[in-house]
């Protein structure tokens, strides 16, 4: 190991991060959103609805990302309508080529999630709920959506990771993120070992930041699973108040 070789290609991925983090915070947000829209199509009981989920997830997650980012890529731009629409400012993009693919691809995933959230869910409160009055709306802010989230978190948080991972397939579509940048310093260099040594740990960095964020919003969600503060013995607090008036 070339330890200063390995210094300065550190420094040459560092640079790299804020677009690799970009990528992946932007396609999680749009997924998420899509995702949710996608699970509520499953569980709406309209047939149509559902079927047209079903096959979006059976699509995307039967074909591999890095196909989906060669069809958005270099696919759309062969139709002369999509050339002329006003999406062509932005898909000839790379990084929204790239953005759109991701999204598209964890919103599959992510569905399959969040629908395992939301009938995880017991209906005893969600009964409960509608006892007392509370409109569909409030009753899947306030009971569905935050029982569903606190179910579905763990196996979302592996999804988030696998999307930080598979901001790499970006460079293929000349995106300089990390393994953007570290494909170039190989092509100039030759030194494959020490820069891909050093694009891994930064991903493995990043992904443990990320774990344990996800760790501690669990810790957040699930006061009830904690055992609660040791209480006073009674006898001692009655020694306690004793001593207080004395």
């Amino acid at each position: 190991m070339d330890w200063a070789f390995t210094t300065e290609t550190f420094l040459s991925l560092v640079s790299a991060i804020p677009l690799t983090l970009q990528l992946a915070a932007t396609s999680i947000a749009l997924g998420a959103i899509l995702a949710l829209g996608l699970a509520l199509a499953r569980l709406s009981g309209i047939l149509v609805l559902d079927w047209f989920a079903r096959f979006y997830v059976f699509v995307f997650r039967g074909t591999p990302l890095l196909v989906q980012i060669f069809l958005i890529y270099y696919g759309l731009g062969q139709f002369p309508a999509v050339r002329h629409s006003l999406l062509w400012p932005l898909l000839r993009e790379p990084y929204w080529c790239a953005v759109l693919a991701l999204t598209l691809n964890t919103a599959a995933y992510a569905s399959e999630i969040i629908r395992g959230g939301l009938l995880s869910v017991p209906h005893g409160q969600v009964e409960a709920a509608k006892a007392c009055g509370m409109p569909q709306l409030m009753l899947f802010r306030r009971i569905v959506m935050p029982l569903a989230i606190r179910q579905a978190l763990p196996a979302y948080g592996n999804e988030m990771i696998s999307m930080v991972k598979a901001t790499s397939l970006a460079s293929i579509i000349t995106l300089m993120e990390v393994t953007g940048v570290a494909a170039k310093i190989i092509s100039e260099t030759y030194r494959a070992i020490e820069v891909f040594i050093v694009a891994g740990t930064i991903y493995l960095a990043i992904n443990f930041l990320l774990t344990r964020l996800i760790q501690l919003l669990e810790y957040r969600l699930s006061p009830h699973l904690r055992a609660p503060p040791p209480s006073v013995p009674a006898a001692s607090a009655a020694t306690a108040i004793e001593g207080d008036a004395s």
